[in-house]
């Protein structure tokens, strides 16, 4: 399966501590990923940026992009307003300095819980050698993790007070890009590289990358062998593959390219492989460096094994026995985030007061008007502060409804927050539909994730700088990142709601993390599952795929056709036939409301060659700006793993003008060929959390090897009315759904919110 987003389209690596060359693959995949970045615009993958996954299979992650950079891309809130963007990225920046400020609260480095052998002896050994003063001050964590602070104490975010459009985000002076424009001159890399290295170096940029040229590998698209040919124009012969400043780099670098493909962290082995293969003689000491340096922590999550429980039990000194555990490595910035998400659910779940008896019978009054799963949703909220929701489209979206309905009926305010404008559309209509009081209106109580942190959306935030809400409902809560999920549940006033609804079998997240399936694989709260059946030959379609079966359906009305095409150049033809004329006379769907979603960028089928083919048919045109003209339909990524749908409606000096979801945007002219894509066609995880009235969905021979069940499934059920699937991959298809489960993530917050909430809760 292939899927992209805004920073780098696809690859995830592996989860587990394999060791040997398939679990090298996984980090090489992702590696592979960011080769052609930072063409931003794909917000598909599980990733955010754009660079192409070549035959990765089933993912890609949030690329490293600086949140200032981020900031001044944004555009079209006009000059004395920030925008949506610009806020959020204002908001993420203030959690993490928050959550950091928390974290150097702690007292002291956190005991490690278990005993160790071997390797991890080595490293545990390395940690405390910086904990006792002989190296430099580094953090270490281990698992499970020291008693933290409640969350319930930790300080409110305040809202988002961002800077204004105009006013230029992190520009660094003029001398400092000069001075290291010419450094990169000195050592053959492109100039067009200064200004971003200056941004990210900081001051004495220059001299940082003639001291460490590998510095460069912090820039986003620059590959090892790049950095490699630098540090070999600067230093000549005193640099080679051993130079501990090259295998420190190349430790952060690959921990990054992990999170791109989804990872918060990566099992030792794997990292320490996939050092190797980059020619580094000792991968050993180039982690421990990067530890001791605080570029890296290490982990040690305990393994519930139960052949080492059994040896222990035979052990005549049970102190003695070794604690099997698992060494894990990662970047703080997913550390945090994992970390202040686990307490800030935590607090959630336990700040609700169970002991408002009227309070029950008033919610058992609003569950009895309901019926099915529904009314389960209900009773659940009513006695927990925290609950998961699963179910198909038609479910995750009625049944949410009707609890919003009966909360906001109980005189709570309620907010619904869906991944997409086309979400919210939807949410705020059927809200419409149930009657909704005039002082609650749905434009205050519906928002899209982004603009509800954002502050541009939604009921904003009380005195104290929580969201002014004592229920919140999460709509495709399978996309929520660890990033953003931290950053959503910290908003929470204490006592408030939580109600996370999602489908697991959807693709996942394109930023790192997999928030709703650790959830889910916890079990710390209540756990409702639909019974509500998605109607029609393709829901029942989509439904057996979501189980791993490819059935045939009755499809009376043609609303499932399958197309064959011999090869990719075919599917090309045949694709646009059926969006140009096929569908529009058959079922009167107009080829603007015809989505095609194919399973990758690049290649002779993927997205890129569509949007051509599609774009000389539906909209010719010169491409007098950047490709672009009035009327073509684009792909915009306002931030990291975010992407807009809208039209070109003009171009001037300023840059290039979009009309996104009634939304005017202007993206400047030097950032239109990495925020701004074609769209005609789509990826899979590009389309997640939309709906059109048809949906052609590509399956050309060369993506046979990248197919997987959730690809499929969120493809396929992204249409209404309409499906058809233009096949050339044979089998292929069934043994996906039938074999192929999307890559493991390796994460660490299913054990951090069990540590912190009793199973069951």
């Amino acid at each position: 399966m292939s899927t992209e987003s805004a920073a780098a389209e696809e690859a995830r690596t592996g989860e587990g501590p394999g060791v040997g060359e398939e679990s090298v693959s996984v980090v090489e995949e992702s590696v592979s990923v960011v080769e052609e970045s930072v063409s931003v615009v794909e917000g598909d993958g599980e990733a955010a940026g754009a660079s192409e996954a070549e035959g990765a299979g089933d993912g890609a992650g949030a690329s490293e992009t600086d949140a200032s950079e981020a900031d001044a891309s944004e555009a079209g809130a006009g000059a004395d307003q920030p925008s949506e963007a610009e806020a959020e990225l204002a908001a993420q920046r203030e959690l993490r300095e928050r959550i950091e400020k928390r974290k150097a609260e702690k007292d002291g480095p956190i005991a490690a819980g278990g005993k160790l052998s071997g390797t991890a002896a080595d490293l545990l050994a390395a940690v405390r050698a910086v904990e006792s003063g002989e190296k430099p001050v580094t953090r270490t964590f281990a698992e499970p993790p020291a008693p933290r602070r409640p969350a319930a104490e930790a300080p409110r975010p305040a809202a988002p007070a961002p800077a204004p459009v105009s006013a230029p985000v992190s520009a660094p002076p003029a001398d400092a890009v000069s001075a290291v424009r010419a450094v990169l001159s000195q050592g053959g890399a492109p100039e067009s590289l200064a200004e971003r290295t200056t941004a990210l170096l900081g001051e004495g940029a220059d001299l940082q990358l003639r001291e460490d040229p590998w510095q460069l590998l912090r820039v986003p698209g620059v590959r090892p062998d790049h950095a490699d040919g630098f540090a070999r124009a600067l230093l000549g012969d005193e640099c080679g593959p051993g130079d501990e400043r090259r295998g420190r780099a190349l430790t952060g670098w690959l921990l990054e390219q992990a999170a791109v493909a989804g990872h918060t962290a990566l099992d030792a082995d794997v990292l320490k492989a996939a050092l190797s293969q980059r020619a580094v003689p000792d991968p050993d000491a180039a982690v421990e460096l990067a530890v001791s340096e605080g570029e890296v922590l290490v982990f040690q999550d305990a393994l519930d094994a139960a052949a080492p429980a059994a040896a222990q039990a035979e052990s005549e000194d049970e102190e003695e026995a070794e604690l099997p555990v698992r060494v894990l490595f990662g970047l703080e910035r997913y550390a945090l985030a994992e970390e202040s998400l686990a307490d800030a659910l935590a607090r959630v779940v336990n700040s609700l007061d169970k002991e408002e008896g009227s309070d029950l019978a008033a919610w058992e009054t609003a569950a009895s008007s309901v019926r099915g799963s529904a009314a389960e949703l209900i009773r659940a909220v009513a006695a927990h502060g925290l609950v998961l929701h699963t179910g198909g489209e038609l479910a995750r979206l009625q049944e949410p409804e009707a609890l919003l309905s009966a909360a906001r009926g109980l005189g709570l305010r309620v907010c619904g927050a869906a991944h997409t404008a086309d979400g919210r559309g939807q949410l705020a209509e059927g809200l419409n539909g149930e009657g909704s009081r005039a002082a609650d209106t749905p434009e205050a109580s519906v928002a899209t994730v982004a603009g509800l942190l954002s502050g541009t959306e939604g009921p904003g935030r009380d005195a104290e700088g929580a969201l002014a809400v004592d229920l919140l409902v999460v709509l495709d809560a399978s996309q929520l990142d660890v990033e953003t999920a931290a950053m959503l549940v910290e908003s929470l006033p204490d006592g408030a709601r939580l109600v996370l609804s999602g489908d697991p079998a959807m693709l996942w997240s394109a930023g790192a993390g997999r928030v709703f399936a650790d959830l889910l694989a916890a079990r710390i709260c209540p756990q409702i599952v639909s019974r509500t059946p998605d109607p029609d030959p393709i829901g029942e379609l989509t439904s057996g795929i979501g189980i791993g079966e490819l059935n045939q359906v009755e499809a009376p009305g043609k609303e499932v056709v399958i197309v064959p095409a011999r090869d990719p150049g075919e599917a090309v033809h045949r694709t646009v036939q059926l969006v140009v004329d096929s569908i529009p006379r058959a079922f009167s769907i107009a080829s603007e409301s015809t989505q095609v979603v194919t399973v990758g960028h690049g290649g002779p089928a993927g997205t890129r060659a569509l949007n051509v083919a599609l774009k000389e048919r539906l909209n010719p045109g010169p491409g007098r700006f950047g490709g672009f003209d009035p009327g073509d339909r684009v792909a915009y990524a306002p931030a990291p793993g975010r992407t807009v749908l809208g039209q070109v409606v003009g171009a001037d000096a300023v840059g290039l003008r979009l009309d996104c979801d009634g939304t005017q945007v202007v993206v400047p002219k030097d950032q239109v060929d990495e925020r701004v894509r074609h769209a005609w066609a789509l990826t899979a995880h590009q389309a997640v959390g939309r709906c059109w009235p048809a949906v052609v969905a590509v399956l050309p021979g060369d993506a046979a090897s990248s197919l997987t069940q959730a690809w499929v499934y969120t493809a396929f059920s992204r249409a209404r009315r309409h499906l058809s699937v233009v096949h050339g991959v044979d089998q292929a298809l069934a043994r996906a759904v039938a074999e192929v489960p999307s890559k493991p993530r390796t994460t660490r917050l299913e054990r951090l919110v069990r540590g912190l909430v009793p199973t069951g809760s």
